[in-house]
């Protein structure tokens, strides 16, 4: 069943972790794919070969999604190579953890700008192409952390948190032209990150969790797909929490 079939993602931050996930399962629903990445050109290289054998258009740009211009560039150059944009997954972020009296402001405005700055800056790139074709799906990628905080990650919970007060005004702003803005706020996702932590310490964060798992990228793009569909429709402004049953 090919819920996707026909349509255009722009997928930031996907060359690993769980953007990449959800670039393979987009193409396995057949959705066309265009990914960001910031340096990992082999890994790049490597998802777009992989998701062009799944039957679709895929392809990789360097870009940095944090920066204005690139971002208005980026959705000029996909429209140019794809055609037309349906959904936008806004997914690009990084971490710089730390207790707040130890936290730097260098730290803090890095985080603030990449994963806060680039969803104004890929969102209002798309916003044009979807107020054309009165058409579009915005999936943000906030956190629990966004939702409840957590000691030692002011910065990262901030972004997450802004996201989520940034597309519920773009669902109300956008609603009349049928574009919709939904956030994901996943929980502990175990990825190539978490596989670097010490066995005992990521048990610890399973047996908290009400299912007693981490949750995969598949989870977070299997939400993804959904809200990216047509079965969706109905569905704006709205946060759903991919965590197994953590905010439970």
């Amino acid at each position: 069943m090919n819920l996707l079939k026909d349509k255009t993602a722009i997928i930031t931050g996907a060359s690993r972790g769980i953007g990449r996930g959800i670039a393979k399962v987009f193409a396995a629903q057949g959705c066309n794919v265009a990914f960001t990445f910031s340096s990992s050109v082999e890994a790049a290289n490597a998802l777009e070969t992989e998701l062009k054998a799944a039957g679709v258009n895929a392809k990789g740009y360097q870009s940095n999604a944090a920066d204005f211009d690139q971002a208005q560039a980026l959705v000029e150059q996909v429209l140019k190579d794809f055609e037309g944009i349906d959904i936008l997954i806004n997914n690009a972020g990084i971490t710089k953890d730390n207790l707040l009296m130890r936290m730097g402001e260098e730290d803090f405005d890095k985080v603030i700008e990449v994963n806060l700055k680039s969803v104004f800056n890929m969102t209002k790139a798309v916003q044009r192409t979807f107020l054309k074709q009165r058409k579009g799906s915005i999936i943000h990628m906030s956190s629990v952390v966004g939702v409840k905080g957590n000691a030692g990650q002011a910065n990262y919970a901030a972004s997450k948190a802004g996201i989520i007060g940034f597309s519920k005004s773009i669902a109300l702003e956008l609603g009349s032209r049928n574009i919709r803005s939904n956030v994901i706020a996943p929980g502990f996702i175990e990825t190539e990150m978490t596989g670097s932590l010490p066995e005992d310490v990521v048990q610890g964060w399973r047996n908290n969790i009400p299912l007693k798992r981490g949750g995969s990228p598949e989870d977070i793009a299997n939400a993804c797909v959904f809200l990216g569909s047509d079965m969706s429709e109905y569905i704006t402004g709205q946060v759903l929490n991919v965590d197994g049953g953590m905010l439970t």
